[in-house]
């Protein structure tokens, strides 16, 4: 920081601030480690996907009728989207869906649903 002209003696002159400049580098260094730590303790709070129930075939037939009859009523004045749902409706298998699907919870369900049912819609 000091150069020969300002510093007539030779000798290192250190300043108050360059000590808290080191001073922050060695705090700097402390708060990483901390942080690890804190990430390494806080693993067990992790939202596990699976952690909610699966679906029975008698819970799928249940929520597929209440979602067909939600996609009918959404388009009420729709009387194409209203034939193709009692359609799809007619032809859906509960066997081939859960073999599709065997580990199906609720959350699941709707994500599938609506990708399923997307061409009724249309």
């Amino acid at each position: 920081m000091f150069n020969s002209v300002n510093n007539p003696f030779g000798r290192r002159i250190e300043s108050s601030t360059s000590s808290d400049t080191n001073g922050r580098r060695e705090k700097g260094q402390e708060q990483p480690e901390k942080e690890r730590k804190l990430l390494d303790e806080e693993e067990s709070d992790e939202v596990r996907i699976g952690g909610l129930p699966l679906l029975t075939e008698d819970d799928v037939i249940y929520m597929v009728k209440q979602y067909i009859s939600n996609l009918k009523a959404e388009h009420e004045d729709n009387e194409k989207v209203q034939q193709k749902a009692d359609k799809w409706l007619a032809k859906f298998d509960v066997k081939k869906f859960m073999k599709r699907n065997p580990t199906l919870t609720s959350a699941d369900f709707y994500m599938i649903m609506f990708a399923e049912t997307e061409s009724v819609t249309k």
